[in-house]
Parts: C-alpha cells; structure tokens; sequence
C-alpha cells in the first residue's frame, strides 16, 4: 500500500503461503507505464522495514493472464502475516475470490462471503476493529450475477489509465451528445488534451480488445 501510494504503479496480489518461519511470502505483479517506474517500486518495497525480502522473478515465455499495465514485472515478496490483512478477512469467513488489486494506497480485495447483509456487515465491523482498517464496500452481486466481464477487465489498466477511464465515465464523456469536452475532462484530471486521449485509447484498446492488450 505504501509503494503504491510513493510511486505511480499498481499491484496484483495472486498467491500468499506461509514459510517454514511462519512469514509470508507472496507472489505479486507490478505494473506501470515504464520500467522506471517499476525499478522505483522494486527499490521502495525492498527497503521498506516491513518486507524481509523483494526477489524479482524471470517473465514466463507464455501466460495467460491479462496484461495489467505497460511495463510488468513478477515478485517475489516476504513478510510478517500482521502486515496483511488477509488473516483477518479469512478468520471472518470471507474467501478470496480473484487477485487483489492495489492502486494509490487502497487494497480492492474480491472476496466470497456466505449470510445476510446484516450480518456481513458486522463481520466486517470486527475486521475494521481488529486492523484499525477503512473499509468500504464498494459493489455486492449474488452468485448468478456476478460482476461482469468489462469490469473484471478494468484489472488490465494502468493507474493513470483507470483514472482517466473512470473519469470520463462519471462525467458522461462517452454520453451522446457528449455532456463534457476533452479540454474539460483533460482540465479537470490535470493532464494535456493529448495525454488524456493518450490514456482513453490506451484503455479502450484494452477493454474492447482483450486479447490484444
């Protein structure tokens, strides 16, 4: 959370297993928009004091998962399991559903959970009390209406690229007629009119063409 927060780059978290020692160690993707980017990130998390170790693994000739960003890279991660809150969340019955995606210092964490509204929510007023954790929730589907194909490929984006995409679409940008210029939404995001549609294609190309992104 704290990388994330300190260098412009998001995270997939995909697998955590506990060590002999009774660490973590997690297997991770970062993602950005250059590989500076990514050697800012690697630096900040191994010489952060709550990782024991940082160990960057060799890219896989082939994968199928989905290509998050730009610039990728694979970790390897050790830490203590207090600096997570994955324990606390499994203790309380929610299962971890898809990797965890973390941007700008927040943890999206899709997880399965069993019970009522009520119910859930006091599981996870427990959780805020025992972490001293800010939860919000931020979408709730059953079983057969699940989240839908175009959000789960909103893992592909990049931090800039999200932003601007979601962005676009809270301001009607896609709306017809449009309800807001480029120079508007570029204006109001902080960035050029060119670097704004720089984003959108890039993300568009990502959503409409999965395969190819």
């Amino acid at each position: 959370m704290q990388a994330t927060e300190a260098v412009d780059a998001g995270l997939l978290v995909h697998t955590v297993h506990r060590t002999v020692e009774d660490a973590v160690k997690g297997h991770f993707t970062v993602y950005a928009d250059t590989t500076n980017q990514l050697d800012e990130f690697v630096a900040f998390a191994d010489e952060s004091p709550l990782t024991h170790s940082t160990v960057e693994l060799g890219q896989r000739p082939t994968s199928t998962a989905p290509n998050p960003g730009n610039a990728t890279r694979e970790l390897f991660v050790e830490y203590e399991p207090e600096h997570s809150i994955s324990d606390a969340l499994v203790s309380h019955g929610f299962i971890h559903d898809a990797s965890v995606r973390v941007e700008g210092g927040v943890e999206h964490w899709p997880v399965f959970v069993a019970g009522g509204r009520d119910e859930i929510r006091n599981r996870l007023e427990a959780i805020r009390t025992e972490t001293d954790a800010e939860i919000s929730v931020s979408r709730v589907a059953t079983p057969d209406g699940g989240p839908s194909e175009t959000a789960d490929r909103t893992d592909r984006l990049t931090p800039r690229q999200r932003e601007a995409f979601e962005l676009a679409c809270e301001q009607n940008y896609y709306a017809w007629p449009r309800e807001i210029s480029t120079r508007e939404l570029a204006d109001e995001l902080g960035v050029s009119k060119t670097t704004l549609l720089e984003h959108l294609r890039k993300a568009e190309a990502k959503l409409l063409n999965p395969d190819d992104a």
